[in-house]
């Protein structure tokens, strides 16, 4: 008998696929780390320069949406500032994941530190492994010890 492990991301990557592709020029990429620790799954993003106010994060039916914004910075204060290489992203950052059955969608938590956004999504207790007590509900005939009269 094998053993298969519980993974309630795997649609993930066909449905980022998808946003990804439809997502719009103005919608950045935020790259992702996830993995399962314990009785929680992790997901890591990173952001980095993204300001804490304009991260966005919703839950909608089983879709879990995050959208932060990184503003431009501006230079040219006067004639005597320009640009030489600007190749850091600039705007929206969007990113989607369907979540599987099995997860408990109201104690999602966030952090932000350090430039990367780490959501903890618990696995539901209905979900959990658990061990199944076994009873018995037939009488067992005893045995009797001892000599009978001769």
């Amino acid at each position: 008998m094998s053993t298969a492990i519980y993974n309630p991301f795997r649609e993930m990557d066909r449905f980022f696929n998808q946003v990804a592709k439809t997502a719009g020029p103005d919608t950045r990429y935020m790259p992702l780390d996830l993995y399962r620790d314990g009785d929680q799954f992790v997901a890591k993003m990173d952001l980095p320069g993204v300001d804490p106010a304009t991260i966005d994060i919703d839950v909608d039916d089983r879709t879990l949406s995050v959208r932060a914004e990184r503003k431009a910075e501006q230079v040219h204060k006067d004639d005597k500032s320009h640009w030489v290489s600007r190749e850091r992203s600039y705007g929206t950052y969007a990113r989607q994941l369907t979540l599987g059955p099995g997860l408990d969608l109201s104690r999602i938590n966030a952090d932000y530190s350090d430039g990367v956004l780490t959501l903890t999504i618990p696995v539901a207790e209905d979900a959990k492994p658990r061990k199944i007590e076994v009873t018995t509900s037939a009488s067992q005939p005893s045995v009797e010890s001892g000599e009978q009269d001769k």
